[in-house]
């Protein structure tokens, strides 16, 4: 019996120890790290505009500082302009990678090298695009004329060493921005 117990003894021992060397290596390997450059983006820009819509967009890049290669596995723009705030415009977000752009509103995946690796292969960039349609039979300058200020976030899935987690960041759109891409201006009510 003694052998018995000295056995599994050594046995857990033996599997606590391959845990502790298995987590040593992953804290020396590194890690994914991606960081959307939220402050270096690029101005927004009138992609489309008509009679009852607006569709502008920013450039976002992505970067991988991390020491292990992540995966972009889904991205999306989440509009934060509820009815209960504004109900004259109806908000639609939409994210693709600048390289691949796709008008089925799927996002794809994309690999971001570890740090350094060579040929800028470590960042990517993303195209965060919001469509605003005017609602309540307003033309797109009356509706945009009225709207506050109002932010959208960018969302992400991504994975690498790390099993795959949610990650984001928020931008703000100022009313005035947008009042003078449409060609109009707030008014005060």
């Amino acid at each position: 019996m003694e052998c018995v117990l000295y056995v599994i003894g050594a046995i857990v021992a033996l599997i606590v120890l391959l845990a502790l060397f298995a987590k040593l290596y992953i804290c020396q390997a590194g890690l994914e790290n991606v960081i959307a450059k939220v402050d270096s983006r690029s101005a927004f820009k009138v992609d489309e505009q008509t009679e009852t819509s607006l569709t502008f967009s920013t450039d976002v890049e992505f970067v991988n500082e991390g020491k292990q290669c992540a995966t972009l596995m889904d991205c999306f723009v989440r509009p934060q302009l509820p009815y209960e705030q504004y109900d004259g415009l109806e908000t639609k977000g939409h994210a693709e990678l600048l390289t691949a752009p796709r008008e089925d509103d799927y996002f794809e995946a994309y690999i971001l090298q570890r740090k350094g690796y060579k040929d800028n292969q470590d960042r990517a960039t993303i195209k965060a695009q919001v469509k605003l349609t005017a609602r309540h039979g307003m033309n797109i300058k009356e509706a945009i004329a009225k709207m506050p200020d109002f932010n959208f976030q960018i969302i992400w899935l991504e994975t690498g060493r790390l099993e795959a987690h949610y990650r984001q960041v928020r931008i703000e759109v100022p009313a005035a921005e947008i009042a003078a891409l449409a060609g109009t201006q707030l008014v005060e009510e």
